[in-house]
């Protein structure tokens, strides 16, 4: 049986894993419905960025033998596909309003990440089971993710405001 404190962490690290999951289907998608635009390789970028910090957090949960929350990761999927439906300003295809609005989401998305990777630095950074991971350099990631979306969400809001 999981001790209380393992349970919290598993909780926290599959909440985590949740959004970083949405996080991952909303860069891409970001990313793909701007490829031909100004904002298409940033965006690109950012997308396998954030993609690769998922996959540390997988890596993270497997070494602290935590298993996946099946059904939160399918909720959170699911999620993702129905915000898809909301009302962007046109009848139909992406609009300016569509890109500020997954450049803020994104950008929240990124603060949650980097709160995370400071949280377990702070409790679990002497682990030896996380041996190799930089928790240091993933910090600094997400504040570099952070100031580069900020870059695009301004442009992004004069466009879609203005």
């Amino acid at each position: 049986m999981l001790s209380l404190g393992t349970s919290r962490l598993s909780i926290y690290l599959n909440d985590h894993l949740a959004g970083a999951t949405v996080g991952v289907e909303l860069a891409r998608r970001t990313a793909a419905s701007n490829r031909s635009t100004d904002y298409g390789r940033a965006l690109t970028e950012l997308a396998a960025e954030i993609e690769r910090d998922r996959e540390t957090l997988v890596e993270i949960m497997k070494r602290l033998s935590l298993g996946r929350d099946r059904v939160k990761l399918l909720v959170s999927w699911g999620a993702e596909k129905a915000g898809r439906l909301k009302l962007n300003g046109q009848l139909r295809g992406y609009s300016p309003l569509s890109r500020l609005e997954e450049l803020e989401a994104l950008s929240l998305g990124v603060e949650g990440k980097m709160a995370l990777w400071q949280a377990l630095r702070r409790t679990h950074g002497a682990d030896p089971r996380l041996g190799g991971i930089d928790f240091e350099e993933l910090i600094e990631r997400a504040r570099s993710q952070r100031r580069r979306f900020e870059r695009q969400r301004r442009r992004a809001a004069e466009e879609a405001l203005t």
